[in-house]
């Protein structure tokens, strides 16, 4: 049966992944997460600023602007697209 996916394996691979999860959610400091939520708002009400005054940027724009890297603008983007927060650019 050489063949194929040991689903035996699949699982204890998946365990092993949980319990590293919760082994990292253990040792991380609920201080150093509120600093990066408050960091996350700031960047969020930046680009909305952004957003007011000048229209949509694109995505390398946005980076630029913030000083963030391309795919973090895009999923600062992403992410006030799903809350409402700013529109989608029609084509």
């Amino acid at each position: 049966m050489g063949e194929g996916v040991d689903p035996t394996q699949m699982c204890q691979t998946l365990v092993d992944k949980v319990a590293q999860s919760d082994q990292l959610k253990a040792i991380t400091d609920p201080d150093l997460l509120m600093l990066f939520e408050d960091w996350l708002e700031e960047l969020e009400g930046e680009v909305l600023s952004l957003f007011h005054a000048r229209g949509p940027l694109d995505e390398q724009e946005l980076a630029r602007k913030l000083g963030v890297s391309r795919r973090g603008a895009n999923f600062l983007i992403s992410k006030l697209k799903r809350e409402g927060k700013i529109e989608e650019q029609s084509s």
